[in-house]
């Protein structure tokens, strides 16, 4: 009996990546779809960048075993691409896999603006996502479920009153911002996880493709970084 219990729990945890849960909220037809076939690349994350993208995993799943909210902030130099890219994935993978009381923020060390072919990339991916001003940084809304509560979405600073001010890990998803913040006032912890900046490809021909490859693999790490956190939890459990 307890061989057929083993491998039972085996089993799930081999096929219970690329499936999101079995009730409760759902994500995006056309973002569900994309979701799903992100597992399927773990394989390819570097090996040390699976230990990085662990060990905020072990982050997440202290704080929701011990049944105390997740709060993130992922931060970036403008606030304009990587960081409202890193928001959205990790919401969409807290969502997927059933993370309860996950919030995620964004910020820059400056504020600029959203960028257009930032919010193209996640739109193509299955996010809605509606400007909602024409200021020079606009505001907008992004929703992956409609389930959850939408997310205003702009460019600020970190520190932003928006922001958690305490009681949140910082995510520094650029190599300048890592540099010129070694302490985030304020985290409880800060992971540095750099990906290189779509913005040197503007106004190319290779503009649209080198987005959408950035959006994957952002979106490809931090579903890692959430699976890692929730078979923890079903092995808890």
């Amino acid at each position: 009996m307890k061989i057929f219990a083993f491998l039972f729990l085996f089993f799930f945890l081999l096929t219970s990546a690329n499936q999101p849960p079995i009730k409760g909220p759902k994500l995006y037809k056309k973002l569900q779809h994309y979701c799903k076939s992100l597992p399927n690349e773990f394989d390819q994350i570097p090996d040390d960048r699976k230990r990085k993208l662990e060990e905020l995993g072990d982050y997440i799943f202290k704080r929701s075993h011990a049944g105390q909210p997740v709060t993130l902030t992922v931060i970036c130099t403008h606030n304009s691409r990587r960081s409202h890219m890193g928001q959205l994935w990790f919401l969409a993978a807290s969502g997927w896999y059933g993370i309860p009381h996950m919030d995620v923020f964004s910020g820059g060390i400056e504020e600029t603006a959203f960028h257009p072919n930032a919010v193209a990339a996640l739109k193509k991916a299955g996010f809605k996502i509606a400007q909602l001003n024409s200021e020079n940084n606009p505001a907008y809304e992004a929703s992956y479920g409609v389930s959850f509560k939408p997310k205003a979405m702009f460019s600020k600073q970190y520190g932003h009153y928006l922001n958690p001010n305490k009681d949140f890990a910082a995510v520094m998803v650029c190599s300048e911002a890592d540099a010129s913040c070694p302490l985030v006032p304020g985290s409880e912890d800060r992971f540095s996880l750099p990906f290189d900046d779509p913005r040197y490809f503007d106004n190319t021909a290779a503009e649209t493709e080198k987005y959408d490859e950035t959006c994957r693999l952002i979106a490809r790490d931090f579903f890692y970084a959430v699976y890692t956190a929730k078979q923890k939890l079903i092995l808890e459990a």
